[in-house]
């Protein structure tokens, strides 16, 4: 963008140092980057555009830092089947659950990928999302992944959201492989990740450890061949058991470990010491009826980072709020408000490695904002079912919080 933006009569939650509350303030961008902030005061006398924010509040745009939002069809009879006394294993073991959307996914053409997901951006958007993080796994080959991945990376021009795209292969066994795990994570190693890097399609490499989905020796040699490729790792671990996934996942200095509601203390010391993030997912533990909370208070007496993300997907958790996420976090978890705001700032940039980029109100950061028509931050987290989102910043550019969505 060229040309300068200015946003004042406005109060600024900076997200450094806890809120890092502004009051009466004013922010200049300069070539899709913040310029300047500081009291009204204080600001720039000359702008190309400026904006009266009317006393409302700017923060860090939010971050989704976990979503399968990418997908075909949904699974609203499992749902059901779960109401009626099924579990999420037994419907995974009759065929169901992650392979139902696998099925669904690869019948589905690109543009009706996209097409099926923009609406659920949308309302990410509408609640002040700026970037998102959408994963990759139920393709399950390389012409399926590989579709998946390009229809992620066009949600970004579509919607003019940042997109962060990671490849899920390691997800679930798909039915070509039936009781040869360690056969497909050699083809997935050797042949999947290699070429869907080559063209460009891969930030970060995730997999599901759990009973369900790999082992960690499986996991292991998954995060290995990322290695190879100079790709970050993160990981769904300790969702339903614990397989030292968390430990696993720092050993390699991954970026975050996912879920974790079956963390142990010695995972919370590995992940301590290897600056890997928590993202905490309420959505799947609401919707699953789980009552086994991962364990908020270790985490933060080890200084863990926590984040906070919708886990948008068809099966555990088809949540597109994240301010729900942000309340559920504070309400079923015990986390403060200003904790889970930052989940979904400061804590989800770390856990995409964007922090130098996004996450807080700093000199030279992008300028992805959210205006807010609220009395103080403590109040995103605390309405439910409401939006209070007045306007989106995308590097410096204010749009309306509904999105018309591409015909």
């Amino acid at each position: 963008m060229s040309g300068d933006v200015l946003f004042t009569n406005v109060h600024l939650a900076t997200m450094v140092h806890g809120y890092g509350e502004l009051h009466d303030a004013a922010l200049a961008v300069a070539d899709g980057r913040i310029a300047w902030l500081g009291p009204r005061a204080g600001a720039p006398r000359q702008a190309q555009v400026v904006h009266d924010c009317g006393g409302a509040w700017l923060t860090p745009g939010l971050i989704d830092c976990h979503t399968h939002i990418v997908h075909a069809g949904n699974r609203s009879d499992e749902f059901e089947a779960r109401l009626n006394g099924a579990s999420y294993e037994d419907i995974a073991r009759s065929g169901g659950g992650i392979m139902s959307t696998v099925r669904a996914t690869r019948l589905a053409s690109e543009d009706e990928l996209l097409r099926q997901s923009l609406p659920r951006v949308a309302s990410l958007l509408a609640e002040g999302v700026t970037t998102i993080e959408i994963k990759s796994g139920y393709g399950l080959d390389l012409e399926a992944e590989a579709k998946m991945l390009r229809a992620a990376r066009r949600v970004a021009g579509a919607l003019r959201q940042r997109v962060r795209t990671t490849f899920l292969g390691a997800h679930a066994l798909p039915p070509e492989f039936s009781g040869r795990a360690d056969d497909y994570i050699s083809a997935l190693c050797g042949h999947m990740l290699p070429q869907l890097a080559a063209q460009g399609l891969v930030d970060a490499v995730d997999a599901f450890c759990e009973r369900i989905g790999f082992s960690a020796a499986q996991t292991e040699r998954v995060f290995e061949a990322a290695s190879r490729l100079g790709l970050r790792v993160k990981l769904h671990a300790e969702q339903l058991s614990d397989l030292g996934g968390a430990e696993l996942v720092a050993r390699y200095h991954g970026l975050s470990a996912d879920h974790l509601e079956h963390l142990s203390q010695a995972g919370v010391e590995a992940m301590a010491a290897a600056g890997t993030v928590a993202v905490l997912l309420p959505g799947a533990w609401y919707f699953l009826r789980d009552t086994t909370a991962p364990p908020v208070a270790s985490l933060r007496a080890a200084g863990i980072p926590m984040a906070v993300a919708t886990d948008c997907n068809p099966g555990t958790s088809p949540m597109t709020s994240i301010l729900l996420a942000m309340n559920m976090a504070c309400t079923l978890w015990r986390l403060t408000p200003q904790e889970a705001l930052a989940g979904c700032t400061i804590n989800a940039a770390r856990a995409l490695g964007l922090d130098g980029e996004a996450g807080t109100l700093e000199v030279g950061k992008r300028a992805d904002l959210a205006l807010w028509d609220i009395a103080r931050p403590a109040d995103l987290a605390y309405a439910i079912g409401f939006n209070p989102c007045r306007g989106v910043v995308n590097a410096g550019v204010l749009r309306a919080p509904v999105v018309s969505l591409p015909v």
